[in-house]
């Protein structure tokens, strides 16, 4: 009886959502629901521009780019103009690219929320791009004392890279080489062998920097500063993680058909660690919008944790992944989203894990904002994969806590399979309300244990145990709502609903019944409620993010016997923007985060994924983020 009312609750609101049209219609916002740690953008905007020579003419096919809250690249068409619209508001770097062309200097452009922003790009054409040397035809005109014109080189590039390589050193090789050719005599015959490597290198050289010439770098770099901690009080004691520095730059390449990014972020201690990502993705202005991307993870423990030592195989772990997606618009109001994700993790039993998904999006009419979406997907993680692979949002981390089974026994990964239905719409005013409906299968649910003290150890905060409490089925549905409320403020509002069936337990069942008896659980019915908020006070350009999550499923309480608090995670994140430090064309900004949050990327987590992360700490860092 309890499913039939569920999915009668379903039709209503799809009755609803379908029932009358909207008058005052928005561009469409991604659906906020519990399975986004992140909410979705604030208002947009829309900045428009022309790309124009010296003279005022138009410039076709110059790589445009605008980097702030997030990075867009656009191509200039014919008549030099180029749009980047449902762009986040806030100060963006505004900076064009062609090949024959000076690059221009960067231009600081506020977007403003609701708005059409315009902006003009002057480009010079370099001194070199139009002459050329006359060559003369041997005792064919010009003066006699004038010397015989040389070939013409083949062009090169005049950015930054290309100068260092024409710049280089001199290497003995290279000068003895010019130095015996002008001598003749016996030596002719090393000269012409050494000036002909002299010509290869400087062939060489012309080349790689001809690979640099229509490439256009912007970047990030960040230095950050993290630590966890379990109590406040605990920042005071010697029952708090070692504060560690992570160095994390990013590089972004964008091209007419497609960006290419690489993202590496580094950390040393105890805990010595290292992450490294690329990716590609296809502009989605194509009929296929592909993207694919790799990542290396590893790490190396160096500390005195015994359990951690014994868990970890020569005192290290590495995770590889890789994932390629499309995304192909059969029709105008059709969109076939499919692809693929495999992980490959050295301390499993199993170590290749294949994650893939399929997703068909619907729109019935270009001139409402009704959407409708069905998902299938399947997906292996390992425990711990939450340290190795790349999140898709929040700030870039390496590795920074060791983990061990609960029971010693071998690594087992969860399986998850998810049949998910939504429907969203764009109401009067700007309200944005989804209402989705989903179905998962899970084979060994992960359990992870913060606090938790074995043997001569104590609890730590940088150490935590894993193990599986079993299968189980889910039957939910979920409803968000969303609204601009003013222009720089947006809040939304989650609640989802699941029951669920457990069909077994795991090998890990006594073990968990002694540590977290809360984990093992007959049928349960789990209720969720997230709110978030999002803000930009535009005079000091400071942006906020704030997020909590209820769940009456949490259960810290009891597995530990003592009080901890509301039933309840957090998210607190502000990015506040440094003017004066900026020069060169770089933007500073400074960012602190307080977040006890532990799974990253709600995309396909079960309903149990995060309620089952006992005692969780609190993770705290603070940095400052230069984009140039």
């Amino acid at each position: 009886m309890i499913r039939y009312r569920s999915w009668c609750y379903v039709g209503v609101l799809l009755c609803a959502a379908i029932a009358s049209p909207a008058q005052a219609q928005l561009t469409p916002r991604p659906q906020l629901s519990s399975s986004q740690a992140v909410g979705p953008a604030l208002r947009h905007g829309e900045l428009r521009g022309i790309v124009q020579d010296e003279q005022g003419q138009p410039i076709a096919g110059a790589v445009v780019s605008a980097v702030g809250s997030t990075s867009v690249f656009a191509v200039s068409g014919a008549d030099g103009s180029f749009t980047f619209r449902n762009l986040p508001a806030g100060p963006y770097l505004v900076r064009a690219h062609l090949q024959q062309y000076l690059p221009a200097r960067g231009r600081l452009v506020q977007v403003a929320p609701d708005a059409k922003n315009a902006t003009t790009i002057a480009l010079t054409r370099r001194a070199d791009a139009t002459s050329a040397p006359t060559v003369l035809a041997a005792s064919v005109g010009g003066d006699e004392d004038q010397p015989a014109a040389q070939p013409a080189e083949p062009e090169h590039g005049h950015d930054e890279v290309a100068w260092r390589l024409r710049h280089l050193k001199r290497s003995v090789l290279k000068d003895t080489g010019e130095a015996i050719a002008q001598t003749g005599g016996d030596t002719t015959l090393f000269g012409d062998s050494l000036s002909g490597l002299s010509r290869a290198v400087g062939h060489s050289a012309r080349l790689a920097s001809s690979l640099f010439d229509e490439l256009s770098l912007n970047g990030q770099f960040n230095l950050i500063t993290t630590t966890s901690f379990d109590r406040p009080q605990d920042l005071f004691s010697m029952n708090v993680d070692v504060p560690r520095s992570v160095a994390y730059v990013a590089l972004e390449a964008p091209g007419s058909a497609g960006d290419w990014t690489m993202r590496g972020s580094i950390t040393q201690g105890d805990v010595s660690s290292w992450i490294l990502a690329g990716s590609y993705m296809r502009h989605t202005q194509a009929r296929h919008a592909y993207e694919a991307g790799v990542s290396y993870a590893m790490q190396q423990y160096l500390g005195g944790n015994g359990e951690a030592l014994s868990a970890m195989r020569d005192t290290s772990r590495n995770v590889g992944s890789l994932y390629a997606f499309d995304s192909w618009t059969i029709a105008p109001s059709v969109r076939l989203g499919y692809g693929a994700k495999y992980a490959r993790y050295d301390y499993l039993v199993d170590r290749g894990l294949w994650s893939p998904r399929a997703s068909i999006t619907f729109k019935p009419s270009q001139r409402d904002s009704l959407t409708f979406r069905a998902t299938a997907s399947h997906r292996e993680v390992a425990p711990g994969a939450e340290e190795f692979l790349p999140p898709s949002i929040g700030p870039w981390l390496p590795p920074q806590r060791t983990f061990a089974h609960v029971s010693h026994a071998a690594f087992r990964p969860e399986r998850h399979d998810q049949i998910d239905m939504a429907v969203d719409r764009t109401w009067r005013g700007g309200i944005l309300i989804g209402v989705r409906a989903f179905r998962q299968r899970v084979e060994d649910q992960v359990v992870t244990l913060f606090g938790v003290a074995v043997a001569d150890v104590p609890a730590g905060v940088g150490h935590y145990q894993v193990g599986s409490a079993g299968d189980f089925d889910a039957l939910g549905w979920g409803v968000s709502v969303s609204r601009v409320v003013g222009n720089h403020v947006r809040a939304a509002v989650d609640y989802t609903q699941a029951s669920t069936e457990w069909r077994g337990w795991s090998g890990d069942r006594d073990v968990l019944s002694a540590r977290a008896p809360s984990v093992l659980r007959r049928d349960d019915r789990v209720h969720d409620l997230t709110a978030t908020v999002e803000s930009v006070v535009t005079p000091t350009a400071t942006r906020l993010f704030v997020l909590y999550k209820l769940n009456a499923a949490f259960d810290d309480s009891a597995t530990f016997g003592a009080v901890t608090g509301p039933n309840a995670r957090f998210d607190v994140q502000v990015n506040q923007s440094l003017p004066f430090l900026n020069f060169s064309n770089a933007q500073w900004e400074m960012l602190v985060a307080v977040s006890n949050l532990f799974k990253e990327d709600w995309a396909e987590t079960t309903v149990y994924d995060e309620l089952f992360v006992l005692r969780p700490p609190k993770r705290v860092l603070g940095g400052v983020t230069v984009r140039f």
